[in-house]
């Protein structure tokens, strides 16, 4: 049985957007460096901690210093960042590795996926060396660029096509998504701790400064560069020590 739809028979295709840049954004926060402060303090100084509720965290930089040394890592999960990401698909399933974050995604079951697709931008290194959690990536030539862009434009023209030919004969959503590829953009809520984020970007940053070096993939790397802007700007002690320390997670 030939499965392939046939030309004729296709649906028109709309615009199809392709974009290689990732979006985040702080939609909601609770975090600041007071509460590694105050959520310290109880051990040492009981109910009379909730008087450095609203203590001045600059004060007491050498307490987090300290806590970020020596790795006491729960007064640094006294916070909530909720953060709204678009990104393709393959990203969110590397994000989901962090089991310690909670997500909400939206869902290809319930509306349908808009013709958004990821194509790696001019800067995106195409050539692989090296071994599995230690590769080195160089640029590509002209060649390469062209043929990636030109080639994954049209398997999501296609693919997209064919998802719109099977909505329009009544298959169901859930059902027509499958041949859908993973550089589609989703989007979705992510809601983490300091703690979390700390660990989150020690894996998915290279930073020259880190104590264990990673290898993270450059799109999902995209994505945490922002987040870890937009969590420098709230807890900035926090973050000042966690680069302090080689970027390791308490």
């Amino acid at each position: 049985m030939d499965l392939a739809v046939a030309p004729s028979r296709m649906t028109t295709v709309p615009d199809i957007t392709f974009r290689s840049d990732m979006t985040v954004e702080l939609v909601k926060q609770a975090a600041s460096d007071a509460d590694v402060i105050w959520a310290a303090r109880v051990s040492t100084k009981g109910e009379q901690s909730l008087a450095d509720v609203h203590a001045d965290p600059d004060r007491s930089a050498g307490l987090i210093n300290y806590l970020m040394r020596d790795r006491h890592g729960t007064p640094f999960e006294h916070s909530s960042m909720t953060f709204y990401v678009s990104a393709p698909i393959f990203v969110f399933r590397e994000f989901m590795r962090h089991r310690t974050f909670s997500y909400n995604e939206e869902s290809g079951r319930y509306r349908k996926l808009e013709p958004v697709f990821y194509v790696p931008g001019p800067d995106r290194k195409l050539v692989q060396s090296g071994k599995p959690g230690a590769y080195e990536f160089t640029a590509g030539t002209a060649e390469q660029h062209a043929l990636t862009t030109d080639t994954v434009q049209a398997a999501c023209r296609q693919a997209y096509a064919a998802y719109l030919e099977m909505l329009k004969a009544g298959v169901a959503r859930e059902v027509a998504r499958t041949v859908l590829p993973v550089g589609l953009y989703s989007s979705m809520y992510a809601t983490c701790n300091a703690r979390a984020l700390m660990n989150f970007l020690s894996l998915r940053v290279k930073h020259p400064d880190a104590a264990f070096p990673s290898f993270p993939q450059r799109e999902i790397e995209m994505v945490a560069e922002q987040m870890e802007a937009l969590w420098a700007e709230l807890m900035p002690l926090t973050h000042a020590a966690f680069e302090r320390t080689g970027r390791v997670c308490p």
